[in-house]
């Protein structure tokens, strides 16, 4: 998947991602931007919670709304 596919399906999935997870700011959306690394960051230190269960949040949200990186 070349960066211009992964841009426009981020487009398409960022209000998907503030459902899921509204302490995530606009800022941190323009971090992300598309990249699930820095995603499961992002919720990690927004929530608290430890990377093992961040990457299962995002895990279980690409299963639900079949989002592909």
């Amino acid at each position: 998947m070349n960066e211009d596919t992964i841009a426009g399906n981020w487009k398409q999935f960022k209000g998907k991602v503030k459902e899921a997870w509204g302490k995530l700011t606009d800022d941190d959306m323009d971090v992300i931007a598309g990249k699930r690394d820095q995603m499961v960051g992002k919720i990690q230190e927004r929530y608290g919670i430890a990377k093992d269960e961040a990457e299962k949040q995002v895990t279980d949200w690409e299963a639900r709304n079949s989002y592909r990186w």
